[in-house]
């Protein structure tokens, strides 16, 4: 596999094989190796209940981005990366129609292993006039750990 320098290619062959991000309306940005960021919107197949998400929407968004994070620190030494665990805290409700942003950076990169933080914050309803509404709130918090191995194992 050839290790891409150029980030936006990289970006956009990672979204033509993710399909799981594809299928979920998952846009991944990557402002560098180690972090990365998703956004989505809650759709009606997103919910468990009247109005609101299943939670494992929102630990599918999680996972999904801790592993960009570590996926995009772990191309630039020739490897990929799989999830070993991961775990988060749900802190409030999401509902149809949340517009909602996932950030992770890696924490610790060791010769294995990496360490990765994130948060998913649900972004101010568009013409919201409330100062208090305006900023971002926190929805849940995650940490995970992803195995690095060469990328030369898996054909891509």
């Amino acid at each position: 596999m050839t290790i891409e320098k150029d980030w936006p290619a990289l970006v956009a062959r990672y979204n033509e094989i993710n399909h799981y991000g594809r299928v979920n309306g998952l846009v991944l940005h990557v402002p560098e190796p180690g972090r990365a960021e998703y956004r989505m919107t809650i759709r009606e197949e997103h919910l468990s209940s009247p109005g609101v998400a299943h939670g494992g929407v929102l630990a599918g968004l999680m996972d999904a981005v801790l592993g960009a994070a570590a996926l995009t620190l772990a191309f630039t030494t020739g490897e990929l990366v799989s999830t070993v665990e991961f775990k988060m805290n749900y802190l409030r409700a999401v509902r149809l129609g949340d517009e909602l942003r996932a950030e992770a950076r890696v924490e610790q990169a060791g010769s294995s292993l990496l360490v990765v933080s994130g948060t998913i914050f649900r972004e101010p309803a568009a013409g919201t006039a409330s100062q208090t509404d305006t900023k971002a709130e926190a929805v849940a918090l995650g940490l995970g750990t992803f195995n690095r191995y060469p990328a030369s194992k898996r054909t891509l």
